[in-house]
């Protein structure tokens, strides 16, 4: 599987971003996909994980943040990241947690979350979506 390649210093809110505040469960990196755990942290979504709520992505980090510090997160909206296709639909990833793949990378036994559909070679429309279907 080929996640995009996003530039953390360019991940950056755009047309009607919502935002949220938390914390992070674990090192995150800005533009990872998120979900959050039963304990309200934020943790790095993962499309084969054993865990359901781990495979189903809620949020983008909009910053980097270690275990226990704050981190803001986008809900929905715009967003840049940037390695895209425009018009390509995105979905979580199996392959690296927190990673945003093509649906031509989603493999073997991965869930298929969607995250948003590429406008441009830069910005995503964030359309979280997930199918509880594996493929």
């Amino acid at each position: 599987m080929v996640d995009i390649t996003i530039t953390a210093a360019n991940v950056l809110p755009g047309a009607g971003a919502v935002t949220e505040q938390g914390t992070a469960g674990e090192t995150i990196t800005a533009g990872q996909a998120l979900y959050k755990d039963s304990t309200g942290n934020w943790m790095k979504a993962d499309a084969d994980s054993a865990v359901a709520a781990a495979r189903d992505a809620k949020a983008i980090a909009l910053c980097g943040a270690s275990a226990n510090q704050p981190i803001t997160v986008q809900r929905s909206g715009e967003i840049t990241l940037g390695g895209m296709t425009a018009g390509v639909t995105y979905y979580l990833s199996g392959a690296t947690a927190g990673g945003i793949a093509p649906i031509a990378d989603v493999g073997t036994g991965e869930y298929f979350d969607v995250i948003g559909i590429a406008k441009s070679t830069t910005v995503m429309k964030l359309l979280f979506g997930y199918s509880g279907v594996s493929a």
